[in-house]
């Protein structure tokens, strides 16, 4: 699932507007906040994006990441549900927006846009989303709606075709994540995907927020192949995946890095109103290419974990072997949705 392809020049375009003006050593001090923000303990009392400068700072060094995860998560979703398009997406907890721009991207040709509502408790977020939003050329980002809300407890959410809630856990309580779940959950027409950084701590977050979107009658289209309970023994593995983020020289001039490239782990599910057609396994770890032979560590739709060797005397199915990236469904061709 790291083959991803390049962040929209739109997106990168409005990102190096946004910072245009602002001080060098302002930005990375906003930078160095923010990471060590989000490598420790999240205080659930405030927002965490405090001015513009803030909101800057992490639209530049976060969205891109952030971006690539969901549209990863959702081209699993749209591997799973065939020409199924929502009408109408609520992303929760949506900051400048950067699954919403995967949103509008995903489903770029539908005949009518997304129609998407941004709820967020930071204003200066909000406002820095929709500035981002009327550069980007996509009719339903152009169009959306973006509304400041307390995600919590209180929160009252819309029906909704989608419901997105990506990096938005971590920043909860536990019962305001529970709460914010079973919200999503009601509010969905269609489908949820919750995405969550790839660490143990956003797997247990994802897998606690599976639980009671199944307990709630959801069906799971991706990244499991089943609704029942992960096969992983808690506290001994984590299931995450990656999704490749192209930099411009902006993007690594902020993160202080040179490659050209940076991998984003992420963890996510995507569940689903109606019954969805989900892969029969996923790939979970990264292909093992050995002399003749491909290994694959796969969770089933059997509810187990199994390694398989995809040797040269599979012919066509080794050559697909070879191609195969980390997150993705195996074989390629999916099951048809209801199915």
């Amino acid at each position: 699932m790291n083959h991803s392809l390049p962040v929209p020049d739109a997106l990168r375009s409005a990102l190096a507007g946004l910072l245009d003006g602002l001080p060098p050593s302002q930005t990375t001090r906003a930078v160095d906040r923010l990471i060590s923000h989000y490598r420790g303990v999240v205080p659930t009392h405030a927002p965490v994006l405090r001015d513009r400068s803030d909101v800057a700072a992490y639209a530049a060094y976060r969205m891109p990441a952030t971006f690539e995860a969901v549209r990863s998560a959702l081209g699993a979703l749209r591997d799973a549900t065939g020409e199924w398009t929502p009408a109408t997406h609520t992303d929760v907890g949506g900051g400048t927006g950067a699954a919403s721009w995967a949103v509008a991207e995903a489903w770029e040709d539908a005949e009518v846009p997304v129609a998407t509502t941004v709820l967020d408790w930071a204003e200066p977020a909000l406002a820095v989303g929709r500035q981002l939003a009327e550069a980007s050329g996509l009719p339903g980002l152009r169009s959306a709606r973006w509304e400041r809300a307390r995600i919590g407890p209180a929160l009252a959410l819309d029906g909704a075709d989608l419901v997105t809630v990506s990096y938005v856990l971590n920043e909860l309580t536990p019962e305001d994540r529970r709460s914010l779940v079973d919200a999503a959950a009601g509010a969905a027409t269609g489908a949820v995907v919750v995405v969550e950084p790839g660490t143990p701590d956003g797997y247990a977050r994802v897998i606690e927020a599976r639980d009671r979107l199944v307990a709630a009658g959801l069906h799971i289209a991706a990244p499991c192949p089943h609704s029942a309970a992960c096969p992983i023994e808690p506290g001994t593995d984590w299931c995450h995946f990656s999704a490749r983020v192209s930099r411009s020289s902006l993007h690594r001039q902020v993160k202080g890095g040179s490659l050209a490239y940076e991998d984003e782990k992420f963890s996510y599910v995507a569940a689903t109103r109606f019954a969805p057609g989900p892969a029969s396994a996923r790939i979970i770890r990264r292909p093992q290419i050995r002399k003749g032979q491909v290994l694959l560590d796969l969770c089933t739709a059997e509810e187990q974990l199994r390694r398989e060797t995809v040797s040269k005397r599979h012919g066509a199915l080794y050559r697909e072997a070879r191609d195969a990236e980390w997150g993705d469904p195996w074989p390629s061709h999916p099951a048809e949705p209801g199915s």
